[in-house]
């Protein structure tokens, strides 16, 4: 599960990703609101984690932007202002859950799992541009046109879709895709990606699985070289 956490006090924001991710969890850090906004839009997540007064953009504009534009990820406001109308205007803007500080870590991670829960009983389709992943049926569609995968392909475009716009190396596609202990002479997951780059981007005007030549391979609808996390 990614989470980004937006949260600009250094020590809170070391705290609470060091937490997160000695229970598993993949944590993006944003320092301020324009940044995070920035990352929530460009890459999915699966929980934003936003602090109301950051440099740049304080929370509640980033949180309406993000509704108004239609981005539905699971928010957990995280805020030393603990008044009843700051609440309300969070939870009135489309947050999730509300969390004041100080708070108690065990706190934060049962927040953190029952949204993460509920997001991913409600995440039901990944998209990227004009192509949607299904992920109960199975089935890929792109400008309405029906993509036949083979469960392996399936496999490795559900995978990239969910790390969009990261870069991820060929060991790691072989170890979650195929559990393979990577033999770097095998070629089976460049002929993988081959094969479905044909079938995602073929007749398309933009290109959404792209390759760092010699690093990896990740899916977007930009060319931008990502940082590899």
């Amino acid at each position: 599960m990614r989470i980004l956490l937006v949260e600009d006090e250094l020590k809170v924001a070391r705290f609470i990703r060091q937490g997160l991710e000695a229970e598993g969890y993949d944590v993006d850090v944003a320092a301020d609101g324009q940044t995070g906004e920035e990352k929530a839009t460009s890459e999915q997540f699966d929980l934003v984690i936003l602090d109301v007064l950051l440099p740049k953009k304080n929370g509640f504009d980033i949180l309406n932007s993000l509704r108004h534009n239609g981005n539905r990820v699971p928010v957990l406001m995280l805020t030393a202002r603990s008044g009843t109308e700051d609440i309300v205007k969070g939870l009135d803007t489309g947050a999730d859950d509300y969390l004041t500080k100080p708070f108690a870590f065990d706190e934060l991670l049962a927040r953190v799992r029952s949204l993460l829960r509920r997001g991913t009983e409600a995440k039901r389709t990944l998209k990227v541009a004009d192509l949607e992943l299904d992920t109960l049926s199975r089935k890929a569609i792109r400008k309405g046109r029906n993509i036949d995968l083979t469960t392996r392909e399936y496999t490795l475009l559900e995978f990239l879709m969910r790390k969009l716009g990261r870069l991820v190396s060929r060991d790691q596609l072989a170890k979650e895709v195929w559990g393979l202990n990577f033999d770097p002479g095998t070629n089976i997951v460049d002929v993988y990606i081959n094969h479905l780059r044909k079938k995602i981007d073929q007749g398309s005007d933009i290109k959404l699985i792209h390759t760092e030549r010699g690093k990896g391979y990740f899916i977007s609808e930009k060319t931008a070289s990502p940082s590899k996390k």
